[in-house]
């Protein structure tokens, strides 16, 4: 089968390597598409130390499945069904232990983060049964990869507990950010505005039915005021710099919320001023539990039409390396890029069941 490895930072090559097997309680899956995360993108500079060279990355996924390992319910888990699967891999000994918060479980892993598991910028592979949920057969196939993105939203977005009638600002007009517009409107949050500096992220979110801001035209916090009619509620850091969290918190409501869930920075200065003395309460969010995932994996399916205009490429494997390399001179397209793999694929598409 095809793989991209990062063989050095800067550098993705595609390679044939051997499929991989699932073994009990396993599931092969043949890859559709799978979306450049910005995590890739840095862990291809080396920026975050958190890839490394001889990984293949990849984590936003979708396909169908090839085989089944011994013990896994084919009636359940039919062969060529469509299927995406949770990154999150949880010990099984703990799964009752932090059901509903699996991203809190020590030692779990994270596929496309874990430098010794192969992951999904790749033709095949292999996830344990608990993690592959089933995608609507009427969807688009490649859409599937823009669950995982909209699963960190979902997250986001349960964590701030948006209230009947309440504003809310998302701070970062990327991929993230446009999920959290979606994840909001699926919650029930009607005013929504966007900080964005780029102009065609803003006309892609101003496309999503929310306002799109300029925060270098004017002080964010007045131009909040003006669309909302105040201080945003809610606010979503989609972003994570002392920057946009200064940001965030100016144009929060005394005593209201700020989640931040951008990783643009390992370190940020804030204000400790606007978080004590005015009563505003910050909260980390980080990927999803099993439930989130699920969400997104059903919202996706009723509605393409919203979720079809955020990608904005989509490329063979051949491309990736002139992409990522794009993407990390911040050179990349307002919305997604997926990297197909199944259009040109091997000559093994036609799977048995195991």
């Amino acid at each position: 089968m095809r793989a991209l490895v990062l063989t050095d930072f800067h550098q993705l090559d595609l390679v044939e390597t051997a499929r991989p097997e699932p073994g009990p309680g396993e599931v092969l899956l043949r890859i559709c598409a799978t979306g450049i995360c910005g995590s890739d993108f840095h862990g291809f500079t080396g920026d975050n130390g958190r890839r490394g060279p001889g990984q293949i990355m990849g984590h936003e996924s979708s396909g169908t499945i090839a085989a089944v390992g011994a013990g896994v319910d084919a009636a359940a888990l039919p062969v060529g069904a469509p299927a995406t699967f949770n990154p999150v891999v949880v010990p099984e000994e703990l799964i009752d232990q932090y059901r509903d918060r699996e991203q809190h479980a020590p030692g779990k892993q994270v596929i496309g983060v874990a430098q010794d598991v192969q992951s999904s910028f790749a033709d095949y592979l292999v996830v344990p049964e608990r993690n592959v949920l089933l995608l609507d057969p009427a969807m688009p196939l490649h859409l599937g990869a823009l669950i995982e993105p909209l699963a960190v939203a979902v997250h986001a977005v349960g964590l701030g507990g948006p209230r009947p009638g309440e504003t809310a600002l998302v701070v970062g007009g990327g991929p993230i950010g446009q999920r959290v517009v979606l994840a909001l409107d699926r919650a029930g949050v009607e005013d929504i505005a966007v900080s964005e500096r780029d102009p065609r992220r803003r006309e892609l979110v101003a496309a999503l039915g929310v306002t799109a801001l300029d925060p270098s035209a004017a002080p964010l916090a007045e131009q909040v005021e003006g669309v909302l009619g105040g201080p945003a509620d809610l606010t979503i850091d989609a972003v994570g710099l002392s920057a946009t969290m200064t940001d965030a918190l100016a144009a929060t409501a005394l005593g209201g919320r700020v989640v931040l869930v951008g990783m643009g920075s390992p370190r940020l200065e804030l204000p400790a001023f606007a978080i004590s003395t005015e009563e505003r309460s910050v909260i980390g969010s980080f990927t999803y539990s099993a439930r989130d995932f699920a969400a997104a994996t059903a919202w996706i399916g009723e509605h393409v039409d919203q979720v079809t205009r955020l990608v904005s490429s989509v490329i063979g494997p051949e491309q990736a390396q002139e992409s990522f390399t794009a993407l990390a001179a911040g050179q990349g397209p307002a919305g997604k890029i997926l990297v197909r793999f199944d259009e040109h694929g091997p000559s093994d598409l036609q799977e048995q069941p195991a």
